[in-house]
């Protein structure tokens, strides 16, 4: 997001008549995909972060709704100590910069993840989704339809043509099903590595339960919807790859758990669930697709691009084990061929 000298000059004076210290200053500490941005000060000996939510652009009103829902139901969201709304600056708890992305490798996976799955039943167990908008039918038609417009025509220049089409919307009416059919519950529908910190190191929850790992943050999207989404956003993450082994022995765990915590039926197997949790991850990785082609073109970022290749041969390596959708990953193949996925085009 490009920072107007207004802007700037409105959050840091805001920042420092909340902290009461005319002389903090402000540096940059992180943005997302959005308009939103943080911005880290310290004061009095301890660190905080300002969020930067301008209300035309970005409402900051859902995330605090939203966080409100977590922290009630015991998840580590940042705590918030100030709020301007008319001028969408918040000053929230630090969580650190200590994203579980980095810190991921083979030995420290399984109990990151641990904690993250652990966080995630919590969420899907006690979360209040009272009043909350619902994934539905036309939400998740939405997104699916950001490929074709964004990934084939505007990054590969290949409109479809009719029988394409269908072959799209044959793809999409599957997986829609599968979203459909499967137990509602609270979806954070970001859920990975880049929005998970390492926080609370050798604060025990039972103890001290507002410390607990992880920080979660960037759940402002929340709605209620399919119970494997979050489960496919965190396991199958755009952003790291795990063998497909492990990740399936992750999911049979967690439908274990579900089980028994009775939010989903004794009786859906193993098959079951992870046909639900592959084509959930399907229709969510063939939504980034378009989205990170839309944040290259639409949004000067095109550092999204990078990221490309590894979610195509998600969508390929999870599409092809479906025979119902075999006409599609021919399609898919056939627009991307040989090209570099990573290399943006001139508009």
């Amino acid at each position: 997001m490009t920072q107007t000298p207004d802007r700037a000059v409105a959050r840091l004076a805001w920042t420092r008549q909340v902290l009461g210290d005319d002389t903090l200053t402000l540096a940059s500490a992180s943005a997302d995909a959005s308009f939103r941005s943080y911005w880290r000060t310290r004061h009095d000996g301890r660190s905080w972060i300002v969020m930067d939510s301008p209300p035309a652009q970005e409402d900051p009103r859902p995330w605090l709704e939203i966080g409100a829902r977590l922290s009630a139901a015991g998840l580590h969201v940042p705590a918030v100590y100030a709020q301007d709304l008319a001028q969408g600056f918040l000053l929230i708890e630090d969580l650190g910069s200590q994203l579980y992305l980095p810190a991921l490798n083979d030995s420290t996976v399984d109990a990151l993840y641990g904690d993250a799955m652990d966080a995630l039943l919590r969420m899907q167990r006690d979360a209040d989704v009272t009043g909350m908008q619902p994934y539905d039918h036309a939400f998740l038609q939405r997104e699916l339809e950001i490929m074709p417009e964004w990934l084939l025509a505007r990054h590969l220049g290949h409109t479809p043509e009719c029988e394409e089409w269908d072959v799209l919307e044959s793809a999409f009416t599957v997986l829609l099903h599968n979203a459909l059919e499967q137990p509602r519950c609270f979806v954070h529908r970001d859920y990975h590595s880049r929005n998970l910190l390492i926080v609370g190191a050798g604060k025990p929850a039972t103890i001290a339960p507002q410390m607990s790992n992880p920080g979660i943050i960037d759940f402002q999207g929340a709605l209620i919807g399919p119970i494997t989404y979050d489960l496919a956003s965190l396991l199958r993450d755009c952003y790291i790859v795990w063998d497909r082994v492990r990740v399936e022995a992750w999911v049979e765990s967690y439908r274990h758990r579900l089980q028994a915590a009775r939010l989903i039926a004794a009786d859906v197997d193993r098959e079951r669930f992870l046909r639900w949790f592959d084509l959930i991850g399907l229709q969510r990785h063939i939504k980034v697709l378009g989205i990170f082609c839309r944040l290259c073109y639409r949004d000067g970022k095109p550092g999204y691009l990078d990221d490309l290749p590894r979610v195509y041969d998600y969508v390929i390596d999870v599409a092809i084990r479906y025979p119902e959708l075999a006409e599609f990953v021919a399609l898919l193949r056939r627009c991307v061929g040989e090209r570099d996925l990573r290399r943006p085009v001139a508009a």
